[in-house]
This record gives C-alpha cells, structure tokens and sequence, in this order.
C-alpha cells in the first residue's frame, strides 16, 4: 500500500459540496479582492484564536513582514527567533531591513529554548518571533516574562499550529500579534497563498489593514509605504469553510499521532514526538528522529511511503545567509536536527490500515 505524506486532494472531494457553491457565487459576482468573505473570515478566525482581530493577508511570510513592520521595526533593529525554523520566518526580518539574531532549540520540543534567549539580547534587539513549530506550541510564558523584563515585542510565528493550545489559551492570543501562513499544505489551508495575522489591539490591527492595502485606508489615498498584500475572496471563502472542520481535524491529527507513537514504541533506534505539558500539539507534523535518518527514508520511499526532512539545512548555513557571522557548530542542537529528523505521513485522514503500513515500513527497516 502506498501512503501519500499528505492527501489534500481527499480533503476536496470531502469538502466539494460546500466549496464549489461558495466559489460560484463569487465568480458570479465579481467581488474577488476584500470581498465580504475576506471580513467574515477575519472575524471568525479572530474570534477562533480567541482575539477581536484578525486581519487577512497574501501569505504567511507577509503576515510577518506586516505584523514586523505595523510594531515600527525596521533598519538597525534585531529580532530573535529559533534557529530550527523555515526560512520565512527570518526572510520577513531582513525584508524589513532589520537583522535577525538566532537562538538554538530545547532538544524535546525542537522550538527555541528560553534558557539560551536572554544571551542573543542587545541592546539593539525589539521583537521575539518565538515559533511553533511541527504544530506545538513554544515556552510562550517564559519567553513572555524574557520580553516583558527587557521591553521586547513578542510575534507568534504559528504559521503550523492553527488552533493548538498553551495552557488553556489559543496561539495567536499570547503575544502582541500573531501571524499564520495559510499555504495549501498547512492544518487550516487555502487553494494557494494566503496568510493571516490575528491580534487583541484595535490600533495594530488598523495599521496592518493599511499596510496590506499599498498603505492605504481608503482609495487613492496613501499614508505610508505599504504593501499589496490582500486576502483575496475565494482564498477567504475555502479557508472559512475549513476552518469549521479544524477542531475535529486536529482531534483526528492527535489521534494518528497517538497511533504512531503506540506503534513505533518499542522501535529503539528511533525518538518519538514528545508533547510538552499543558499544551496541545495539533501536529501539522510528525517528526521522528533517528541517526540513520537518511537510510529510513530510502527505504520509506521504496515502500511508497511519503516522507519529507524539515529542514535539511538550518537558516544559519543557508547560502542566502552566507554574508552573516553565523558559523558551523554555533547551533549545535538544530545542526544535530538537521542531519537526524524525518516526518512522517499526516493528515486527519490516516487510516488505521495506513498507520499500519508505515508503522512496519519503519519496523522493518531496523
């Protein structure tokens, strides 16, 4: 049997009936950039995240390019985020003129460990972008307390962790704004682009709705140098319509990673996710990590088993980085991650027949 790494066109064909309609009646009225259903999803994903605002944007790396900029970072000021992380998270620094300064990552959890955060700051530092990645959420309250001491603005990177949990509250409600990548792939994701950002301050969320419109709050009319960066209508509408299923879908990720966890339990060679306490995981991926790493996934594919490394090289060793200070060796940990994780096959539709399949392509590969 072979196992796709995601299913998104089973997903469509699940969701078709509500869809097509919405799509129709769109196209039928023309009304395809900021249209109702951009404001609509706004408003419910906002209120989903447990925040007033949510502002609808053209991709995840301008949601944070917009939430960087709405929170006056710019030239000569630094932002810490993890060193294990995708790219997008330290390109929306440097497109806004400002440096990002890295900080490795806690070894069970792979997001950025507050223990090594207060070491990366200076005097030139103004935001945390803290990430939460594989879809768990980051030590959101010590870096909060790191934040608050030095007078930092913190933006969630939650761009995999739609609807996960800390502590009881919501990601996207735990920081001064928060930003989402709505790419196709993603737990709640669009037919294309799409990104939001979601916030509890009424005066940020004003600035980014004219930083995404070429600076704009009314036509022709510009204040500042903005951006063409807007959530169009049929991208609002699929999104909107997904994201009635997004808590029964993480229920189902939770599930097949349980599955998994259950089944490779006593595979020594291997190391299973672990879930932070008082969090909930949602699981955009399932990340295993082994020393033979790269051997497993030949074997996977051979078998047809879908798997993918996030990331294979960490940003500070990326040639688009090459003209920065960063050396090898200086993040040792995301080095080590690098070489030795594998996520396997998610998405809220793992069947049992295919849990097992890719549970005993791994089995019988050690």
């Amino acid at each position: 049997m072979s196992v796709p790494f995601i299913d998104l066109r089973g997903q469509y064909l699940q969701l078709k009936d509500e869809i097509q309609p919405a799509l129709e009646d769109i196209m039928s009225r023309g009304g395809f950039i900021l249209g109702q259903e951009v404001s609509d999803f706004e408003s419910d994903f906002a209120a989903y995240s447990d925040c007033s605002e949510g502002v609808g944007v053209a991709s995840g790396l301008d949601a944070l390019k917009i939430a960087l900029r709405a929170l006056d970072i710019g030239p000569g000021d630094e932002v810490i985020t993890a060193a294990n992380t995708f790219i997008a998270t330290t390109l929306a620094v440097s497109s806004i003129g400002a440096t990002p300064v890295l900080v490795d990552i806690d070894e069970t959890s792979y997001n950025l460990d507050p223990e090594k955060l207060e070491a990366a700051i200076t005097s030139a530092t103004k935001a945390i972008i803290p990430v939460h990645l594989y879809g768990q959420p980051a030590e959101m309250d010590a870096i909060g307390k790191i934040a608050e001491k030095h007078g930092l603005r913190v933006v969630e990177d939650a761009s995999q962790a739609h609807g996960a949990r800390y502590h009881g509250k919501r990601v996207g409600s735990i920081s001064d704004i928060a930003a989402f990548s709505m790419y196709p792939g993603k737990n709640l994701g669009a037919y294309g682009d799409a990104g939001v950002c979601t916030t509890r301050d009424t005066s940020l969320a004003e600035r980014m709705r004219t930083l995404r419109n070429y600076g704009s709050d009314r036509k022709y009319y510009h204040d500042e140098l903005g951006e063409n960066s807007r959530l169009d209508s049929i991208q609002a509408a699929v999104v909107g319509i997904k994201l009635k299923h997004l808590d029964a879908w993480s229920d189902r990720r939770r599930a097949a990673a349980a599955g998994y966890t259950e089944r490779l339990a006593d595979v020594g060679d291997i190391v299973t996710p672990k879930v932070a306490a008082n969090v909930e995981h949602v699981f955009h991926l399932y990340v295993i990590r082994t020393q033979q790493r790269d051997a497993l996934m030949a074997h996977l594919q051979d078998r047809e088993i879908g798997c993918i490394i996030h990331y294979p090289v960490p940003i500070h060793l990326q040639k688009a980085y090459e003209d920065m200070a960063w050396k090898q060796g200086q993040f040792p940990l995301t080095e080590a991650c690098a070489d030795e994780i594998l996520s396997l096959p998610m998405f809220p539709d793992l069947s049992e027949a295919q849990l097992d399949e890719v549970a005993d392509g791994v089995r019988s590969f050690f």
